[in-house]
């Protein structure tokens, strides 16, 4: 069965930007762009990992609005539409309670993000295995 609601978590790693483009080439159904800003938790700043300051936040919005923004100017061309949005929160908490209360029905994500090692590959792999075990929808995952 087709899905009615498709959503792409987007972070601006290739494989989620591939995930973008089989959502968009495999269904025509309305399809929501998803970029999750993680918040800096308090034993990342004790440890001395990373320090919080506005700069930092700001930062990490204006970059979520711009992919966002990207993934809607690159649709645009493709005569199709997405609805995007930003959250901040932990990413896979984030994406399951967005499928739970907007009525999505299926999940396209990359398998990882980043280059090999780098912590944003691991995080993101992360993610995405939490996704598919415990998302009650059909999730593909692009690699």
């Amino acid at each position: 069965m087709a899905p009615d609601h498709v959503l792409v978590p987007l972070d601006g790693s290739p494989l989620a930007e591939e995930a973008l483009a089989h959502a968009l080439a495999t269904f025509d159904c309305p399809v929501t762009v998803l970029n999750v800003i993680t918040p800096l938790d308090a034993d990342m700043a004790e440890s001395g990992v990373l320090e919080p300051d506005e700069k930092r936040e700001r930062e990490a919005r204006e970059r979520a609005q711009r992919l966002v923004e990207d993934a809607q100017e690159r649709t645009a061309t493709e005569d199709r539409t997405v609805e995007t949005t930003v959250e901040t929160g932990d990413p896979a908490e984030t994406i399951l309670a967005y499928v739970e209360t907007h009525d999505v029905d299926h999940v396209v994500m990359g398998g990882h993000g980043g280059e090999r090692g780098s912590i944003a590959r691991r995080l993101l792999g992360t993610v995405a295995t939490t996704v598919v075990g415990e998302a009650p929808v059909t999730v593909t995952v692009v690699r």
